[in-house]
């Protein structure tokens, strides 16, 4: 008992001392934390921030008001320039729209289909079971209109943006069920543009973000602004609340089915407690008149 209590104990201090080290390098100067990360090769300069999610956790759940208003930014914003594939309309149900609204939705895009009795590709509205278009025709088009570099698909864009944890935060994280770092990543880029500090060389055309995982620039310019997109709701439409409604979107497209996921995790764990529990007793019932 005592081992466990100091392994538990080892844990906890390793934990602490590797939030307060991350507090610390956050703390020196900017500057001086590019020119490491540029001479390291080690991005991002500062590691994303850490927020409060609704479906953090064992029983987190989405916030299907919170979705729709990412939904909207992504419609306003992001879609101009990213896809989104492998999300279906149909799936936006799961968002609290009737099956009217989606048909509605997704009425509103055009999808390429065919070939039609002449053989021929033709466009039509595009229906809930067809998937979020592009707005480029192919890859080289999307790349030609953007600097030579096409932007990413959406679609998984939380699930594959997710800034690694090294020891020992990840262990702390077991406890914490942490597993944000995809939107926390997101959250931290979309807020973090900023002057590139004294000393440090942008290149041109591109834009100082600390919290890029590939670089001290990216060329993608703040994508968002204060009052920017109106919501209808009365949430404050502010670059902050966009990032976050943005960013919880997309880890809902990541994964549409987290929280079925951890209610059958939940299940799993309640079911393995019992019979855990049914195994001791019944070992203890078949050695009780056992001589040891």
């Amino acid at each position: 008992m005592k081992k466990l209590v100091t392994s538990l104990a080892l844990v906890a201090s390793l934990t602490a001392f590797g939030i307060s080290s991350a507090q610390a390098e956050e703390g020196h100067g900017l500057a001086e934390a590019t020119q490491h990360a540029i001479q390291g090769g080690h991005f991002p300069v500062l590691k994303p921030k850490n927020l409060e999610w609704s479906f953090a956790g064992p029983f987190g759940k989405y916030e299907k008001g919170q979705l729709q208003r990412g939904l909207k930014i992504y419609k306003e914003v992001c879609a101009a320039c990213h896809s989104m594939n492998l999300v279906a309309f149909r799936t936006l149900e799961n968002l609290g729209y009737s099956e009217a609204q989606v048909k509605a939705f997704a009425s509103e895009y055009e999808v390429q289909d065919g070939p039609n009795d002449d053989g021929e590709m033709f466009t039509r509205k595009a229906v809930p079971s067809d998937h979020f278009p592009s707005p480029f025709p192919n890859k080289q088009a999307a790349a030609a209109a953007n600097g030579g570099a096409a932007p990413p698909d959406f679609s998984l864009i939380a699930k594959a943006r997710g800034i690694t944890r090294g020891f020992p935060l990840f262990v702390g994280d077991i406890f914490t069920q942490y597993q944000e770092g995809g939107p926390d990543y997101i959250y931290s880029l979309l807020t973090g543009y900023q002057e590139a500090p004294q000393g440090v060389d942008v290149p041109t055309g591109t834009h100082f973000n600390p919290y890029f995982a590939n670089a001290v620039a990216l060329a993608m310019a703040p994508p968002l602004s204060d009052g920017q997109v109106t919501y209808d709701d009365g949430s404050p439409q502010t670059l902050d609340q966009y990032a976050k409604d943005v960013s919880a979107f997309l880890m809902w497209a990541a994964e549409p089915h987290l929280e079925e996921r951890k209610r059958t995790g939940f299940m799993v764990m309640v079911f393995l407690a019992i019979f855990t529990i049914l195994v001791y007793l019944t070992k203890k019932s078949v050695y009780a008149n056992k001589e040891h």
